[in-house]
This record gives structure tokens, sequence and C-alpha cells, in this order.
């Protein structure tokens, strides 16, 4: 079977979900009361885990960072309206090093995904390194946009945001980048693709299910159109649904 790697940040995404019924005599804020809590693995990981339940027909690894990054978001349960997001772990995350074991991994992999959330793990240089590695690269990356740096990406990821505020308007970079839109769908090289439209819960995680689903799809049919309607679809799916999850 290929293989895909999965290489960036990884977080534990905690949804605590209660009830907030009065505030605080203390100060003016709720007082929250938990009632349950769904855990996952967010991030790069979230991507992983999206890969797997997409296709059976590929190995999934991954390469990520040594510490604990958590992402602890506070839900009022009946509305779903967060109170507070609460994130430990990212400061002094330890940087990505290119050792002989994963310089084989990247070179021997079917594709990369390179899921960048900027917190420390990956620099500048190891996303050119990595690139340098594997012609069948994926990105989607927080960082400010370097066309050096992302020059041998096949395709580039970007939210509608993102694009607007980094993307530089280099002709050459057209034809590799996707730009997300939330519920108006995607678009690519001026070409717009609805999606299908479903009640919003929550959106987190739905750029992992975008990315993931278009990579996988690409791979089996090298079709940008089919690609790019498919992740579509997918997401439209889990973010119909609480907390992250996978279509």
């Amino acid at each position: 079977m290929k293989k895909i790697i999965v290489i960036g940040e990884v977080c534990q995404d905690i949804f605590t979900y209660g009830e907030a019924k009065r505030l605080s005599p203390e100060a003016p804020v709720p007082v929250f009361i938990p009632s349950y809590q769904d855990i996952n693995k967010g991030m790069a990981g979230n991507v992983v885990r999206n890969l797997k339940a997409i296709s059976s027909e590929y190995i999934i690894d991954s390469i990520h960072q040594v510490e604990s990054i958590k992402k602890t978001r506070y839900i009022h349960q009946k509305s779903n309206h967060i109170f507070i997001r609460v994130d430990e772990g990212e400061e002094n995350i330890s940087p990505f090093e290119l050792t002989p074991t994963n310089r084989d991994l990247i070179k021997n992999a079917y594709a990369v995904i390179v899921s960048d959330y900027n917190k420390g793990f990956l620099t500048e240089q190891s996303l050119l390194e990595i690139s340098k590695l594997n012609n069948n690269c994926f990105i989607d990356t927080k960082k400010k946009f370097n066309p050096e740096t992302l020059a041998n990406y096949r395709f580039i990821k970007l939210n509608e945001n993102e694009f607007k505020n980094n993307f530089t308007t280099d002709v050459n970079f057209l034809s590799k980048v996707i730009v997300t839109l939330g519920d108006r769908g995607a678009t690519y090289m001026g070409k717009n693709y609805p999606t299908e439209a479903k009640e919003t819960i929550d959106v987190s995680g739905a750029g992992d299910t975008f990315l993931s689903a278009f990579v996988v799809k690409y791979l089996d049919t090298f079709n940008i159109d089919i690609a790019i309607t498919f992740a579509n679809k997918l997401s439209s799916i889990v973010v119909s649904k609480r907390g992250v999850n996978t279509p």
C-alpha cells in the first residue's frame, strides 16, 4: 500500500460541555457547570484522523512535536456557544529535525501533507527541505506566504483571510493555490466551487477535513475539479456536527 506522511503540530482538542445558569457573585462572569467532555487529536492530528476515515487505500504515518499542546473549549451544551478557549503548551516547541529516519520517510512516501499551524515546529527552512525531498507535497500553512519556501509544493490550501492578507499575485503560484471560503465553498484559478447548503454548527477542524479529502481524491483521480468538489462535500458534513469530527 502507498503511504501518506502528515507533518505538523498535533494537539488535544478538548470540548467541555455544560450549563451556565447564573452569574458569579465575585465577578460578572457565568458560573460554568461541566457535564461531559469530548477529546480528540487536533491540528495535524485531525488531518491524520480524517485521512483514515476517508480512505483505507493508504498507510498513514505522521511526524509531529514531542510536547503536548491542549486546546480546551468550555461550551454551553444547549446553544453550542463557546464561553472561552484555553490553550496550553504552545511555548517552546522543539523544532522539526530532518533526521535520517525522517528524511527516508519523506523521500519514500507517495505523498506528503504539511499541516503547519505555525507553533514553532516547522521553520521556513524545514518547509523548503521537506518539499525538496518529495515532489508530491501538499501544504496548509498559517505562516506569512513566502514564494521561495513554497515553490516546490504541488498545492497550497489557504483560507480566504490568509489569501487576502498574505498572498502574492505572482501568476506562477495561482495554479497551486486553493482558497477555502467557508459556507461559500472554495475557489481555484478564478473558478468557484459552491458547497452544499447545511446548517453550520461548529467550524472547528473543517479546514483539516478539506485538506485531507482534497489530497485523497486528487491522488485517486488527478482531477482538480473532482477533488475540490469532494473536499467541499465532506467539509460541509463536519461543520454540521458539534466539535472536531471526521466525515
